[in-house]
């Protein structure tokens, strides 16, 4: 952080001050929800989460350097100040919207249903080769995880990228009123979150609230393939597969596992270029990197550089060469736009081929039969095994069963029964790809995988 005082964020939250008043005009130097992340000088946010209230810990966060909590219940013989507020939640939204108006950065908004956080790392690895980045840690989209990325935000840096993830309308609102996006990308419009949102054209709207507070003078890009963000494409720069857009590309080369190649048609020159992670929807990410980057001033260069040193995430297009695997993690989160694509990419490789498969959430009331659609999708591809596991994915087991009847489908209730027999299904070298909504946890099958110290078949 730079230059904020305890007294900045009590007078954007509307906090009473309970402790030294000398202390009010001492810097903050970080902003934290979790305890366990407290360094010297920082404040502690005891928000209340699903789980886990934070209050409990707030008497621990003064010995490993906390300056001061923040707390909407008053406490009783407190150890250390503390800022009481109505809602600790709202406090730490209010008091990142007015640490965000003190910083005079770009900052680059990125919200779509699929490949927001693919987006955002190809934009942070292009915008690198020129400035000192500061991109979203993590999963750091939401309600919460916005504003303790802003808070991230030191002097240090030349622009900010931000995810900013939502799955309720006025949700993206409020985070716009945080970010205030100098730069606003928006990567597709899907079928995640439907549960909320009821249609496409529901989760359009949700998403344009991205511009609700955007810089009177924001530049928009938007994948201008996709037919609902057409809504938009006169006021924006657009990035696609066909000539018609600003930005295109041509000449796409699959190299399996290795990557992409293509061709990007810019108004500078071409770039010719090697993406260095699977699948043709990364080259909607370089696209996107080229697009912001050229418009805060990079080269054509730089950015053939900055889309050729991008580095995978762990749970996100992730290849693991281990013993016996070749394992495509991409685990962390799952939609039926995102899993087609990975079934893409698995069906790209030479190995024997196995995708395990878990339930896609927030899909509503079309949630069977967007299970299904994938199943039906296998139709087009090569996989020789395909394992679901839970609840939903059934409907993908069911359709598999119809629609690739020479591959061997198997379904299982849950990971535990999948992890007592799955030595007996794989095989050495096989190509995995493991996919699932974040909340079935899928990681611990990765882990398991990956470090699987059997002869093999």
């Amino acid at each position: 952080m730079k230059d904020f005082t305890i007294r900045q964020f009590a007078d954007a939250c509307q906090g009473i001050w309970y402790g030294p008043e000398e202390l009010l005009e001492h810097p903050i130097q970080g902003v934290v929800t979790d305890s366990r992340a407290v360094q010297k000088d920082f404040l502690f946010v005891a928000v209340v989460g699903e789980r886990v209230d934070g209050h409990r810990f707030i008497k621990n966060v003064y010995q490993d350097g906390a300056l001061c909590a923040v707390s909407e219940q008053k406490l009783e013989a407190p150890v250390g100040p503390y800022l009481l507020v109505k809602d600790t939640l709202q406090a730490l939204k209010d008091a990142a919207k007015a640490y965000r108006e003190t910083l005079s950065i770009p900052v680059v908004g990125i919200t779509g249903s699929v490949g927001k956080t693919s987006t955002k790392e190809m934009i942070a690895s292009v915008l690198s080769q020129k400035y000192n980045v500061l991109k979203t840690p993590g999963n750091f989209n939401n309600e919460i995880g916005v504003p303790l990325s802003i808070f991230m935000i030191d002097k240090c840096h030349d622009i900010a990228v931000l995810e900013m993830g939502m799955n309720h309308f006025k949700e993206m609102h409020r985070l716009s009123k945080m970010v205030q996006p100098t730069h606003c990308v928006f990567t597709n419009i899907g079928v995640a979150h439907l549960e909320h949102l009821g249609s496409r054209d529901g989760i359009l709207k949700a998403k344009l609230e991205m511009l609700d507070y955007a810089a009177e003078d924001a530049k928009i890009f938007i994948n201008g393939d996709d037919d609902k963000l057409s809504c938009i494409k006169e006021r924006a720069f657009s990035f696609g597969l066909s000539d018609k857009n600003h930005i295109f590309a041509d000449q796409i080369q699959n190299l399996g596992l290795d990557g992409i190649r293509c061709h990007i048609h810019t108004p500078k020159q071409p770039i010719e270029v090697t993406i260095p992670l699977p699948g043709t929807h990364m080259v909607y990410n370089a696209m996107a990197g080229t697009s912001v980057g050229l418009s805060l001033g990079l080269t054509t260069k730089q950015i053939q550089q900055g889309i050729e040193s991008l580095k995978p995430l762990s749970g996100r297009s992730n290849i693991m060469h281990t013993k016996h695997y070749t394992i495509l993690d991409d685990c962390y989160n799952a939609n039926p736009a995102s899993m087609c694509a990975m079934l893409d990419v698995l069906n790209d490789t030479r190995a024997r081929k196995v995708a395990i498969l878990g339930d896609m959430g927030e899909l509503g009331e079309q949630s069977e039969q967007l299970h299904a659609s994938i199943g039906e999708h296998l139709k087009k591809l090569s996989i020789d095994v395909v394992i679901t596991i839970g609840t939903l994915s059934e409907a993908i087991h069911k359709a598999a069963l119809q629609n690739v009847p020479q591959s061997t489908c198997l379904h299982y209730k849950d990971k535990a029964t999948f992890l007592t027999q799955y030595q007996e299904i794989l095989q050495k070298r096989d190509a995995i790809l493991i996919k699932a909504s974040h909340y079935m946890e899928f990681e611990e099958i990765v882990k398991i995988l990956s470090e699987d110290e059997r002869l093999g078949q």
